[in-house]
């Protein structure tokens, strides 16, 4: 079965505690090549169905209404993942 992959980030001018916090260990441990992280949300919806693109701008409306927090988050991906 087909499965659309939703990515939900925080919005780029907004803080990233979680992300600081992961950066800040990967300093610690020697990897400050790696300092900078942001962390985001995936979403895995199996569908029934072939994947049209009025399915996909569905599940984007999905995505936004229900998956992300419009004031704080950006959906920025929603793709067909392939098996």
């Amino acid at each position: 079965m087909p499965k659309i992959v939703v990515e939900v980030m925080p919005k780029p001018e907004l803080l990233d505690p979680q992300g600081k916090a992961v950066g800040g260990a990967l300093t610690r441990i020697g990897r400050p090549e790696l300092a900078s992280v942001r962390i985001g949300k995936r979403f895995e919806v199996v569908v029934e169905q072939p994947v049209t693109d009025t399915l996909l701008a569905e599940v984007r409306e999905i995505a936004v209404e229900m998956f992300s927090n419009p004031i704080i988050e950006d959906v920025v991906s929603v793709v067909v993942e392939e098996n």
